[in-house]
């Protein structure tokens, strides 16, 4: 999921190396233990993890930080004593930490797995055989997939309901046809990565035919795109990623991929296989959890941290209360 996932697909093996001789080899300097007072609800019965030591980790955005503590959370409410080192810049450092053991969990996406960190130019198009192959491959690196969430945090363009009405655009072929047609119709902002990308702008405009010149192509950070879009005067379409909450609370509409172009991100949880074998409860914890998830529920979670401004731990808290997964 653009540069929220990764900088790049592979880092170099130079960069790999400062980066954890930097942050203390495994991606972690600090961390907070999970105090919250919760009990069992529909996970976590008999403590099943009564007297284990596990760290949950996650990269810095919303999303992923919210997963992160839905994860430890669920550990804490089933006996555990949780360290919570969520927030890890980058997905490199949080992703090395689960495989050296530095941390032992975190919620990861297959797509990034398959592309960036596994390093192949193509994504497997259908998701469960995307998210098999990942789970084949990342056993040989300590690495155990549990099985994936529905939740599909993927690219997507996305364009403001008045422009969506008068251009009657719902999918990339309209847009690439509607470039053809009125080119002075469409113009696009998007971040800096996701313009340079095999599996961002320039591969989309090659799948799909779209001509956009560059001039009708602006750069900005990721967060003033959405802002924009929804005004409509400087950005047409935008780049967004289909389970951020400012979808909703904006009131965009998102263009399908009719031709699925871009790689599925589903959310999994990835855990150091070392500590799988030994807490072996951990998938039955996660389980009823992560088949709830789903781009629905991701927008609303996402939306209370990005749009409320609520504490991501609460958010997570709240929706594990509603679900009933735990109990105070």
């Amino acid at each position: 999921m653009g540069g929220r996932r990764a900088a790049a697909r592979a880092a170099p093996a130079a960069a790999l190396v400062l980066l954890l001789a930097s942050t203390g080899g495994c991606g972690l300097t600090s961390g907070s233990p999970l105090a919250d007072g919760v009990r069992p609800g529909s996970v976590g019965q008999g403590l099943p993890l009564k007297g284990a030591a596990l760290t949950v980790t996650s990269k810095s955005f919303s999303e992923n930080i919210v997963l992160g503590q839905i994860m430890g959370l669920a550990f804490k409410a089933a006996g555990a004593s949780v360290l919570d080192r969520t927030n890890i810049q980058g997905s490199i450092g949080a992703r090395e930490a689960v495989r050296s053991g530095g941390a032992d969990a975190m919620y990861e996406y297959t797509g990034t797995a398959w592309i960036t960190y596994l390093g192949h130019d193509r994504p497997i198009p259908d998701p469960q055989r995307q998210w098999r192959a990942v789970r084949d491959a990342d056993a040989r690196n300590g690495l155990t997939w549990l099985a994936p969430a529905a939740l599909d945090n993927t690219y997507a363009l996305a364009m403001n309901r008045a422009a969506a009405r008068r251009y009657g655009t719902r999918t990339l072929s309209d847009v690439a046809a509607l470039s053809r047609r009125d080119p002075r119709a469409v113009t696009l902002c998007v971040e800096t990565e996701f313009a340079a990308r095999d599996d961002g702008l320039q591969g989309m405009a090659k799948a799909y035919g779209m001509n956009v010149p560059a001039s009708r192509i602006q750069k900005m950070d990721g967060g003033i795109i959405y802002t924009q879009v929804s005004g409509g005067a400087s950005c047409g379409f935008g780049e967004v990623f289909t389970t951020d909450g400012r979808i909703t609370a904006m009131r965009l509409v998102v263009m399908r991929d009719d031709k699925r172009f871009f790689p599925d991100y589903n959310a999994a949880p990835e855990i150091n296989s070392a500590t799988l074998r030994r807490y072996p409860a951990i998938k039955d914890i996660l389980a009823p959890i992560t088949a709830k998830l789903d781009n629905d529920v991701a927008r609303e979670l996402n939306a209370a941290v990005d749009v409320e401004g609520k504490d991501p731990r609460e958010v997570a808290r709240e929706w594990l209360l509603k679900e009933g997964f735990i109990s105070e």
